[in-house]
């Protein structure tokens, strides 16, 4: 399950956003204060950190640069209103990932961390990604792996398992596997959820993971 860091000193702001993401499984530890935010992200590995600029403590930019001078990897979106747009390009070079301009509705962050993950996902995988259930998969090859015995898998099963494999941790919806698998062609939602039936008959009923209404995931390990 992926595991967010969320820097927002409006609370109602702040509570708004962490339920949102806790609805869609994500893991969210909330600060208000910069400094105690900057502490947190050594004390814990997240998956994505979410940082609004004007904070009390050590601001938005400044802990970015901070980070970035420690070598920490770790995708950033900066959080910023209006009067900030000016000084966006500063956060970029300072290293942030993305930008999400307030007020934005929540689908909107939806969207851009889910594009943020797909961007940064495969960047420094081995050749071999580690799954839950004793399952791997082979980046190089397409190939799903049980304690290294290649699970037979059509083409269209194993281009699934790798954009879930790519995604792992959140949940994908069955409209953006439609697009992004299948490329839109005219494919009935019901013939996607057979190909997500025939992989789990032939790993295991839980090795994908559905939640109705938001969509399907591999969960890291």
């Amino acid at each position: 399950m992926m595991k967010i860091l969320l820097l927002e000193d409006d609370y109602l702001y702040k509570i708004s956003i962490k339920e949102f993401l806790e609805e869609l499984e994500f893991l969210v530890d909330d600060f208000e204060n910069g400094d105690d935010a900057f502490d947190a992200v050594f004390e814990c590995n997240y998956d994505l950190l979410l940082l609004d600029i004007r904070v009390p403590g050590m601001d938005g930019f400044s802990l970015v640069e901070n980070i970035r001078k420690e070598k920490l990897n770790v995708p950033i979106i900066i959080l910023t209103s209006l009067t900030d747009i000016s000084n966006l390009s500063h956060g970029y070079e300072l290293g942030c990932n993305d930008y999400i301009r307030k007020p934005f509705d929540m689908i909107e962050l939806k969207f851009r961390i889910e594009q943020l993950i797909k961007n940064s996902c495969f960047k420094t995988l081995d050749d071999k990604v580690e799954l839950p259930l004793d399952f791997s998969f082979d980046v190089k090859k397409n190939l799903l792996l049980k304690k290294d015995e290649h699970i037979d898998l059509s083409n269209k099963e194993s281009e699934v398992v790798s954009f879930l494999v790519q995604n792992r941790g959140f949940f994908v919806s069955i409209e953006t596997l439609h697009e992004k698998v299948w490329e839109n062609k005219e494919i009935s939602y019901s013939d996607i959820r057979m190909c997500i039936k025939r992989i789990r008959e032939k790993t295991s009923k839980e090795f994908i993971i559905t939640k109705r209404f938001v969509g399907y995931k591999i969960d890291k390990l």
